[in-house]
């Protein structure tokens, strides 16, 4: 077999561009997402309260995801997420005039709480539109036969810009507070925004345009549920999430459990990303196709171990280890489930494929920090992770057991199929 080129979807210009805009894209909003963490979490000093800044978003995140996939399935891609963009820069500097000293002084506390739980909510609407379309224009861009290596590098550089995000908003939050880190925030999707527009317009794939809507979800909706790899794969991983929403209680342990600020908050906001980073590059030079199902389960059972041993930790750097792991496994369910969306999504369902992964892994997350809000106030907080992290474990388990098909997954052969085709 031809000796593998890691860096074979590097070598296309426009790419690079998409990655360019993606970094900055995702560096702006991990970074205002932890901004805003902690601003309602130092306002209310209530976990619950961040549980609800989850529920915010995956409400409309949720209940938009299969309308938005029809959408981006009949539109033109680069332009419809240059207008996602630019929506999301209105909410940046919506939050950013929300913090200004003179509205934070002249207005209720329960005023400035909801309004900006209303932003979160109108972001959720947006993000149910990013998912699809960057996945599709990621195939409109790289040949099928660099599918699994684009789509590599395009977590890779996901899981960079959310190592950079966290990190750097911890920073800012304690070098110049709130307010200006938000207008930081605001100037990353402006680049982003205008970056973008170097890509060119893209075809449209879908022959079905101007299919009536219900009938466009059915069919979306049925190809997911009849390919059984997709369902499995993205079932187990949205379990999993929702179980192990550790991250969304990192200010509770941050700020009365390890005692260790704002840039502690930071670092252990990022551990995970960087974890699941460098496993990202591991595999752009070691392909993880071959038993593919028996690896996912494994990287799942190890991340439901590293969310238990963190919360059970009150040593900072042994919270920091297990957090990195709980990237590095997570990173593994990444690659595994990106590479099988991918190959197995025909380019004229890639939005509606899209918006079903995110309504059950995306949104997940957001599920995820709602859950652990929850049970944290009703638990405690450590006995809230660790309940997490046990459902994960006996989620893998059940899966392995009653899922064959997943068990025995093997993408080798998928791929050798791609390479002869280009």
């Amino acid at each position: 077999m031809e000796k593998k080129d890691p860096y074979a979807s590097l070598r296309i210009k426009e790419f690079n561009i998409f990655l360019l805009v993606r970094f900055a894209l995702v560096f702006a909003w991990s970074m205002q997402f932890i901004i805003i963490e902690w601003q309602v979490y130092s306002i209310t000093k209530n976990p619950l309260s961040l549980g609800i800044i989850g529920l915010m978003e995956v409400i409309p995140a949720v209940s938009m995801a299969l309308f938005a996939g029809h959408i981006v399935d009949q539109k033109e891609k680069r332009n419809l997420l240059a207008l996602c963009i630019g929506l999301f820069s209105l909410i940046s500097l919506g939050l950013f005039f929300l913090t200004l000293p003179s509205f934070v002084e002249g207005w209720e506390q329960k005023t400035i709480l909801y309004a900006i739980y209303a932003l979160v909510f109108f972001g959720g609407l947006l993000r149910s539109f990013f998912g699809p379309t960057i996945f599709s224009l990621i195939a409109l861009i790289v040949p099928k036969k660099l599918y699994p290596n684009a789509a590599t590098w395009s977590s890779s550089t996901w899981q960079i810009a959310s190592v950079l995000g966290p990190a750097f908003a911890g920073l800012t939050i304690s070098w110049i507070g709130v307010h200006w880190s938000l207008c930081i925030v605001f100037g990353l999707v402006s680049i982003s925004f205008l970056t973008v527009f170097f890509i060119k317009k893209k075809p449209i794939l879908n022959p079905k345009i101007g299919e009536p809507v219900m009938k466009s979800l059915k069919e979306g909706v049925r190809f997911v549920y009849k390919t059984k790899a997709i369902l499995g794969a993205i079932t187990l991983d949205m379990i999993s999430v929702l179980f192990g929403g550790a991250v969304a209680l990192l200010p509770v342990y941050a700020q009365d459990i390890l005692k260790v600020g704002p840039e502690g908050f930071g670092v252990l906001r990022a551990a995970p990303a960087v974890g699941a980073f460098l496993t990202m590059l591991i595999t752009a030079y070691i392909p993880i196709s071959k038993n593919a199902g028996m690896k996912l389960l494994a990287a799942i059972f190890g991340f439901g171990v590293c969310i238990i041993v963190f919360g059970l930790s009150s040593v900072f750097w042994i919270s920091i280890v297990a957090l990195f792991f709980s990237g590095v496994t997570d990173g593994v369910s990444m690659v595994i489930r990106q590479t099988i969306l991918q190959l197995k999504t025909p380019d004229h369902m890639r939005g509606r494929v899209a918006s079903v992964n995110s309504m059950f892994v995306g949104s997940s997350n957001e599920l995820g920090a709602f859950e652990s809000g929850v049970t944290a106030k009703l638990m405690g907080t450590v006995t809230a992770v660790v309940f997490g992290g046990t459902m994960t474990l006996i989620t893998v388990v059940t899966t392995g057991i009653v899922n064959p098909t997943l068990r025995k997954l093997d993408l080798t052969k998928d791929l050798e199929e791609h390479e002869k085709i280009e």
